[in-house]
């Protein structure tokens, strides 16, 4: 299973890992996904995607409930 969110594309991002002396060595940060039941095509389907993508989706369902009140 790669480390790719299925809703944003967000992938891991590398970058140094950096010692008290500054020495580099290369590191990687890796998305914070979770597996997620969802309804895609009109059928329950799990999905991997990232806390964040998540969270804007939530947020969105919750503005649509509000405007809809």
């Amino acid at each position: 299973m790669s480390k790719v969110c299925a809703v944003s594309g967000k992938k891991a991002m590398t970058g140094n890992r950096r010692s008290h002396s500054l020495r580099a060595t290369r590191r990687k940060w890796n998305v914070n996904l979770q597996k997620v039941r969802m309804i895609v095509d009109g059928k329950p389907k799990t999905v991997r995607i990232s806390a964040r993508a998540m969270k804007t989706l939530k947020g969105g369902a919750k503005v649509k409930a509000a405007k809809a009140a």
